[in-house]
């Protein structure tokens, strides 16, 4: 594959049952599926340097979530169920079905990860296997809610609170919030301190972002999470639900998740299947700090029968 940015890569648009999804499609035509879903505040572009590894062997599915890029961003409802982790991962299973796929490999950071699990749980039959990046179940951080955690995560406190209030806020200087999500102030301060992100990636970022429907449907998407999310998850667990495929989990060395949880006990508690993982020596965005690192770690494991290594 040309080092080209998304070279021999298609970019589609796909009508769902409840939006409509942008997304990306390349790699080997004749290779087991991977689908790669993204985190906030980015895009199906964060995949790019991963991409470029796995395209020889993979034919990858790159979606922009509901919300995201250049897929739907429809005002959020009362209860906020259209940008429920639910209504997202049928997002992602109606784009794979209408490009005739019927199982795939799955594999989702930050939010992505969130709609990951969601998908693994709603549609078991569907999912050969799953790697979430530097994540704990939804349900276990905000039940471990301490200090440390919401100094840590104050976006998660921040984003849920009532429209339109964050999305002033935000709006009032949405480059700089973008910027410091990322892990830098970027531009507003003068100069760049992102590194680990490519120039034309974060030029999308900051295309996507900085309009107000998307930072709205952004703050949806982390209102669902505070509620409805929720209540699917407090349902499966009281089902005694839990997740059948094999899962490998990805963190940071230098992640908050790490330092407040036991990411791999978390989801060795939701999974049927056998659990694997490791710590990555990366802060939070592992797929564009580490992208040939990640790329290894998705190969050897979708690949694998055998158990990975703990």
């Amino acid at each position: 594959m040309s080092a080209a940015w998304f070279g021999g890569f298609e970019f589609q648009q796909i009508k769902t049952r409840g939006a409509h999804a942008a997304l990306r499609v390349g790699g080997r035509a004749d290779g087991p599926v991977l689908v790669l879903l993204h985190g906030f505040p980015q895009t199906h572009v964060m995949w790019q340097r991963v991409a470029r590894e796995l395209a020889p062997h993979f034919r990858l599915v790159l979606p922009d979530l509901r919300g995201y890029g250049d897929s739907s961003h429809a005002p959020g409802q009362s209860d906020h169920s259209n940008y429920s982790k639910r209504e997202m991962a049928q997002d992602v299973v109606d784009v794979v079905t209408a490009l005739g796929i019927d199982t795939f490999y799955l594999c989702g950071h930050d939010r992505g990860g969130r709609v990951a699990h969601r998908l693994a749980l709603d549609h078991p039959q569907r999912v050969r296997k799953l790697c979430v990046i530097d994540i704990a179940p939804t349900l276990d951080m905000y039940a471990r809610t301490d200090m440390a955690f919401a100094r840590a995560y104050y976006h998660w406190f921040h984003l849920i609170q009532p429209a339109p209030l964050p999305e002033l806020m935000i709006g009032g200087n949405a480059l700089a919030y973008l910027h410091a999500k990322l892990g830098g102030w970027g531009s507003a301060q003068g100069g760049t301190r992102l590194p680990h992100i490519e120039p034309r990636a974060l030029a999308e970022y900051e295309r996507c972002f900085c309009r107000a429907e998307a930072i709205h449907s952004a703050c949806e998407d982390y209102r669902a999470s505070a509620g409805i999310d929720l209540d699917h998850d407090r349902e499966g667990r009281e089902r005694g639900q839990r997740m059948a495929c094999d899962t490998l989990v990805l963190w940071g060395q230098r992640g908050v998740v790490q330092k407040l949880f036991d990411p791999l006990a978390l989801w060795q508690a939701q999974c049927a299947g056998t659990v694997s993982g490791q710590a990555m020596p990366a802060g939070h965005f592992i797929p564009e700090e580490l992208p040939e690192a990640t790329a290894g770690a998705l190969r050897s494991f979708m690949t694998s029968t055998a158990q990975a290594p703990t």
